[in-house]
């Protein structure tokens, strides 16, 4: 992984149109190409990023770019797209690069895990003729946990908790943000699925667009059976 800090501005060219203004910030550029663009602050999401595949190539900045400072410029253009994100170095701060090894991947408990598992396994518990993708879907900010198709062949990203909060819901928006950069996948609905639900996050959700399915655990694992009920 490199890491630069620099005072830059950022454009993104392609499907939409964004500029960040002359500012410091974290570059980040990843064994897998992409590169992402952070400030002090906003958490973990990016200002900006672009995901694999893509390539980057450090160029000299045009003489108008060199009348207004710039040191240097990064084109890093999409490989299946138009879309390029174009930085522009005036100050690098910071510059270097660490081999990070292979990464284990998250490790999650449990009952959560095996929540993922049985999804997968009874992904029509989502609905009639859904259809699994895989599971552990990676993108450039984490792995979505489950990809499927509905009955209509559009793409679903499923977002799975334990107990789902607004930081869960949050989660899923910014995986939405970037599946539906690309076209390949676009457009991607959201499913926001937990064992309980907290009324927050279900509003947010919903104001977002994203369903949200309660699920049972016990159902899941074949342990509930109808048969033995007395209700």
């Amino acid at each position: 992984m490199r890491v630069v800090i620099a005072r830059c501005s950022v454009d993104y060219e392609g499907r939409l149109q964004a500029h960040l203004p002359l500012a410091t910030r974290l570059l980040m550029v990843k064994a897998d190409g992409s590169v992402l663009v952070h400030s002090d602050g906003g958490s973990y999401k990016p200002l900006n990023w672009m995901s694999p595949p893509c390539s980057m190539a450090e160029i000299d900045p045009s003489e108008d770019e060199v009348d207004e400072g710039v040191v240097a410029c990064w084109v890093v253009q999409h490989a299946k797209s138009e879309d390029r994100l174009r930085v522009r170095l005036h100050e690098v701060l910071h510059d270097s690069s660490h081999d990070l090894g292979v990464d284990p991947g998250l490790v999650k408990d449990g009952v959560e895990a095996q929540l993922q598992a049985l999804l997968a396994e009874h992904i029509h518990t989502l609905g009639e003729g859904y259809t699994l993708i895989r599971r552990e879907y990676m993108t450039a900010i984490g792995p979505v946990d489950i990809m499927c198709r509905d009955a209509d062949g559009a793409t679903v990203a499923v977002e799975l908790k334990r107990r789902g909060d607004i930081d869960g819901v949050e989660q899923l928006t910014r995986y939405l943000e970037l599946l539906n950069r690309d076209p390949h996948l676009a457009p991607v609905s959201g499913v926001f699925a937990a064992q309980q639900i907290k009324p927050q996050a279900r509003v947010l959700a919903q104001d977002r667009g994203i369903r949200c399915v309660t699920l049972d655990y016990e159902a899941l694992k074949g342990m509930d059976d109808a048969e033995s009920r007395l209700f």
